[in-house]
């Protein structure tokens, strides 16, 4: 039976849709909510009252980005007063003033010798549409994870000897690094092992756990999941398979990805990430129908899982079928109750939406217009 959403919240952006990213929430907690925005000259920050955003958004806190939205990702603090912008050439934390709390420089992502700013490299091709890392802070804001391009510009404040966990660094590799979110020391570092052509973190509820989706195109999606024990960083590897990390539950207890090829969405408890072992496995081709509006005559017509999915409470998954479902019509969306494993049930919108839906951890989700960036919080009925 089909479960019915209800709409709890809509929310319009700072930064005009021609000029910006679409926006997106942040949840560190039910009572700590950001909605971020990214525009070329500057990252708005605003914090939600509530746990659904009922009552209008904080004034927003606007931070000066050191270069265009096209260059790199960014990364919010729970504070809502810093940002780390993951760069071609640089990881740099900017705070509201404008002022440069720290800055670790990298190899090129684009493969150059060196640039030393921004206006050197602005209008390079290669640059632009250079591969990438990622960065994330930590639950409590005290460390950055980035994922960076080795080997690093300078590396003073790193530890010596932390974080080696057995991984060679060569020239160039692709490195995992945990920094210290005050003053920038390299408190660990690892080699990722991958050929990436962008990443994302997903963070965990303890500050010494993180998660490092990597995708590598058609070659595959290396997932990493790291543990800083205050000394010393381990990184699991899921024993080389190719998963894609969409969520981690809001308790911390369980992991939700999807295979590279999206044929399977599988939830993973968190005991033993080097040979995780899957609480639930739905292939979409087993639990998802034809599309109603599929022609009948096309046998190619199959549906596969979207990347993105989330938990709306620890034992409850939300997920989309939107990419296999647009050659057919109207994109699809589901409930997955994990204790009855192998059942997706239909979510149905009161009127049509587009895009992920991506949930807030606590039975609330938000979708995003791509017309407008008008962001709408939902509920079940």
């Amino acid at each position: 039976m089909p479960s019915l959403a209800r709409l709890l919240a809509t929310l319009a952006p700072v930064l005009p849709p021609a000029g910006a990213d679409a926006p997106r929430v942040e949840s560190w907690s039910p009572s700590r909510r950001l909605l971020v925005q990214r525009g070329d000259a500057e990252l708005v920050v605003q914090e939600l009252a509530g746990p659904v955003g009922g009552r209008p958004p904080a004034p927003p806190v606007r931070i000066p980005a050191p270069w265009p939205r096209r260059f790199g990702r960014c990364a919010v603090a729970p504070s809502g007063d810093v940002a780390v912008f993951s760069g071609v050439h640089a990881l740099t934390a900017v705070d509201r003033t404008g002022a440069v709390r720290w800055e670790v420089r990298h190899r090129c992502w684009a493969g150059c010798a060196s640039h030393d700013t921004f206006e050197e490299y602005a209008h390079d091709r290669g640059h632009r549409y250079a591969s990438g890392g990622s960065a994330a802070f930590s639950a409590d804001g005290a460390l950055v994870w980035a994922h960076v391009r080795g080997p690093l510009e300078r590396n003073g404040h790193e530890r010596d000897g932390h974080g080696r966990n057995g991984h060679e660094r060569a020239a160039g590799a692709e490195e995992w690094l945990v920094v210290d979110a005050a003053d920038g020391r390299i408190l660990a570092r690892a080699a990722t092992g991958s050929t990436a052509a962008g990443s994302v973190h997903v963070p965990h509820v303890d500050p010494g756990q993180m998660g490092l989706s990597i995708g590598e195109g058609q070659d595959g999606a290396p997932l990493r999941w790291g543990r800083w024990d205050g000394e010393r960083l381990s990184v699991d590897s899921f024993a080389g398979e190719d998963l894609v990390l969409s969520a981690v539950s809001p308790g911390g207890a369980r992991l939700l990805t999807v295979t590279h090829g999206q044929e399977a969405l599988v939830a993973h408890r968190l005991v033993d990430c080097a040979d995780p072992e899957p609480e639930a496995e739905l292939r979409a081709e087993e639990v998802i129908p034809r599309h109603p509006e599929a022609d009948p005559d096309d046998a190619e017509v199959e549906a596969f899982w979207d990347y993105e999915a989330g938990f709306l409470d620890e034992h409850t998954v939300i997920a989309g079928t939107v990419e296999s479902d647009e050659e057919s019509g109207a994109g699809r969306y589901w409930i997955v109750d994990l204790a009855r494993r192998g059942t997706a049930e239909p979510l149905v919108h009161p009127y049509p939406v587009t895009g992920t839906a991506r949930a807030l951890g606590d039975g609330t989700w938000y979708t995003v217009s791509p017309t407008d960036h008008v962001v709408r919080i939902w509920g079940l009925r």
